[in-house]
């Protein structure tokens, strides 16, 4: 039993006791003998529980200090860490943006570039194919002055496909003749 709880029992007993003229009080000593001898029985263990303390007692102090400075240490390290990866990241953003910007930079810059090739190809077949056309126009004004030209009302009958089919033929023919006559003239 601890002392305290032991002195809280001799004060209860104290003020049960019987109370006499003048303040006094009648209480029993071999009761009050024995509180006596449990205070003496326990404050050796209070008294060796007391120079424990107090000779441990920077002991437990400087282990208290240790660790709250580890704490510190741990939460200044995790704090670094943190920012390192706050940082990290604001980095990879930043690279990312400027990656995506460089990137947008070139595709505009070969739309730009597919557009003026096209806009190059596209003008020369254009070149290419008035050539091509005059000479179609050349060709057709000089059969026109040699291929009588139909009369305004087809005869019943015709049929304006073969009419057509053989005018083809007969370009297809007078077109080839001069390569055979040449070709002839070169055997000879």
């Amino acid at each position: 039993m601890s002392v305290e709880r032991v002195l809280e029992k001799l004060h209860a007993y104290v003020h049960e006791g019987l109370w006499l003229p003048a303040g006094y009080r009648v209480l029993s000593a071999e009761r009050i003998d024995e509180f006596v001898d449990k205070i003496r029985d326990s404050l050796p263990n209070e008294i060796g529980r007391a120079k424990v303390i107090a000779r441990d007692g920077d002991l437990f102090v400087r282990d208290a200090q240790e660790r709250a400075e580890a704490m510190l240490a741990e939460a200044s390290a995790k704090h670094d860490e943190l920012l390192d990866e706050h940082e990290i990241v604001r980095r990879a953003r930043a690279t990312a943006e400027a990656v995506l910007r460089d990137a947008q930079e070139r595709a505009k810059k070969v739309r730009e570039g597919a557009d003026h090739y096209a806009e190059q190809m596209l003008a020369e077949l254009e070149g290419r194919l008035g050539g091509a056309l005059a000479s179609v126009r050349k060709g057709r004004d000089a059969l026109a002055g040699r291929i009588p030209q139909p009369s305004a009302t087809p005869a019943a009958g015709s049929d304006p496909l073969a009419d057509a089919a053989a005018k083809n033929k007969r370009l297809a023919f007078d077109a080839q003749a001069p390569e055979e006559a040449e070709a002839v003239e070169v055997l000879s």
